[in-house]
């Protein structure tokens, strides 16, 4: 097979599935890993595909830096299955008598069904959404942050009287999220979202970025969190290998979350 017949094959292969892996690439053409990458590394400068981790994705327009949030029914649903392994991984790094803060996105949420049963622990949140589904666990100490309601926020507190609250705790591990993470940071749609953001990773002793692929390397319209005052970042095997090079420039690790371990579950919180 040419290699341009090859090519082709991979693109009728990510529009099928969305996206494709080097291993699965060199068994089905016969090739070496290494010459797949090539391949991809050939069509990534002709603007065919982004690379990444470990393999291709397609390539996607940057959305706008401002953006609505998702309505709750989307935000808070299943969880795909990448998204799900990086709640997974998070929710593994809480130890016994930890306080962590977890917040209302929708990667956050998905920590809920992980969450460890057999060990206390206390889990500070800004979202109505979380603290109601994790009050009644008996080994959960929560604490709810208070602020202006709003009805656009999916009931979660980013005002000033949030922030001067927040800002009266200390915490073992924030999670943290945002619409865009790249290699400046953590950035999101609102000023007031940021400014919340930013309180928190400065009373938490240990900063965790969860970051499914889709969020990696954009860049929302406030940086709320410099990638530096990250200690690592949580993210799947489709991550974009460019915004994974930006990221390790700064010193910063990452970790990524296997959708094949993700297999072993808690069950749901009622």
């Amino acid at each position: 097979m040419l290699a341009e017949e090859r090519r082709q094959k991979i693109l009728e292969l990510l529009k099928q599935e969305g996206r494709v892996i080097a291993k699965d690439l060199s068994e089905l053409f016969e090739m070496s890993v290494d010459s797949i990458r090539r391949d991809l590394t050939i069509m990534e400068e002709q603007g065919l595909l982004q690379k990444t981790y470990g393999g291709a994705i397609s390539r996607s327009s940057n959305p706008k830096v401002r953006t609505l949030p998702q309505p709750e029914s989307q935000r808070y649903g299943e969880g795909a299955p990448h998204q799900n392994a990086i709640s997974k991984l998070a929710a593994s790094y809480i130890k016994q008598d930890d306080t962590v803060y977890i917040g209302g996105a929708g990667i956050q949420y998905g920590m809920l069904k992980y969450l460890p049963t057999d060990i206390p622990f206390t889990v500070i949140t800004n979202s109505m959404k979380i603290a109601a589904l994790i009050r009644m666990q008996e080994n959960i100490t929560s604490y709810l942050i208070g602020g202006k309601l709003r009805a656009e926020s999916a009931g979660s507190m980013i005002d000033i009287l949030a922030i001067e609250m927040m800002n009266k705790f200390t915490l073992d591990i924030g999670f943290l999220t945002g619409g865009g993470v790249s290699g400046d940071g953590i950035s999101t749609a609102t000023p007031e979202s940021g400014a919340f953001a930013r309180t928190v990773a400065q009373v938490s002793r240990k900063n965790i970025c969860l970051a499914p692929h889709e969020k990696l390397g954009q860049q929302m319209f406030i940086t709320s969190t410099p990638i530096e005052t990250i200690d690592f970042v949580i993210t799947d095997q489709a991550a974009p290998e460019r915004a994974i090079q930006e990221i390790r420039k700064r010193n910063v690790d990452i970790i990524f979350a296997d959708e094949e371990e993700n297999g072993s579950e808690i069950d749901e919180m009622d």
